[in-house]
């Protein structure tokens, strides 16, 4: 019969290399270009996989060297991680479960409506102290200076809402820098019409519908991210009541044969 001790080990070992995408994910989300402007995404993945990564060493050495408060230590840390990970995951299906991109007839290309998302993600990137570092790092990453007559039907979200003016508006594009107003056409009533500049240092870079791209962005990435989240979940469970067997098992041994040690 397989030792339990043996099973919590193999376990271990496999969280353990399951950490290391889930840290290698965070990295990525916080190096390629658009996640850079995301501040409220990268860091809970790479914490987490830090964290898990811990706690699967804790685990590995408590059952290799079968010792007992160690492995006590590691149930107890497994159980708030279990905690905090469904918590994080319910969380970011209930905030990203509102809101779609709208097809613009005849271009191909999706726009995006701050208010068609989560008030959470809406709080977000209206505060000032978030919004600032967002706009700058968009700014910086001259994600705008690739949008051109041609590309615009494989617009990403952030370009959509920060690059160009809402179709809305009337506006028609005469080149990269340049956008005008079709004559004779009716005010909009959106007020990010009044917002774009032809200026490549603000566009639309304080618009809504640029902070719906961003929240669209999210929206994309944390959903992925919470799948992930359910089957690490899962394989948490599965290796928490491996351990808490093997510690049951412990004890039983002692009691029964005076000495400590896993079946």
């Amino acid at each position: 019969m397989v030792r339990l001790s043996s099973i919590v080990v193999t376990l271990n070992f496999l969280t353990f290399l399951l950490s290391i995408p889930i840290i290698s994910a965070g990295i990525w989300l916080a190096v390629r270009e658009k996640s850079d402007c995301e501040y409220f995404l990268r860091w809970p993945v790479i914490c987490l996989g830090v964290f898990l990564m811990f706690v699967s060493l804790v685990g590995f050495i408590a059952a290799c060297f079968r010792v007992k408060w160690l492995l006590c230590l590691y149930l107890l840390v497994m159980f708030f991680l279990i905690v905090l990970l469904l918590c994080f995951t319910i969380v970011a299906f209930v905030v990203t479960n509102k809101g779609a991109g709208h097809s613009v007839e005849k271009n191909g290309y999706k726009e995006y409506r701050l208010g068609d998302y989560s008030k959470w993600l809406q709080k977000q990137v209206e505060k000032s102290s978030n919004w600032n570092k967002i706009r700058s790092c968009i700014q910086d990453s001259k994600v705008c200076n690739n949008v051109t007559g041609e590309s615009q039907k494989k617009l990403s979200a952030i370009q959509s809402g920060c690059c160009k003016p809402p179709t809305a508006c009337g506006f028609h594009y005469d080149n990269v820098t340049h956008w005008n107003q079709h004559t004779g056409m009716k005010a909009s009533k959106d007020s990010d019409c009044k917002i774009w500049s032809n200026d490549e240092n603000k566009l639309c870079y304080d618009c809504n519908s640029c902070r719906a791209g961003v929240v669209a962005s999210v929206k994309d990435d944390w959903q992925n991210i919470a799948l992930v989240d359910v089957v690490v979940l899962i394989a948490l469970v599965v290796v928490y009541s491996i351990g808490c067997c093997a510690l049951k098992n412990d004890e039983r041994v002692y009691d029964r044969f005076g000495r400590k040690g896993y079946p």
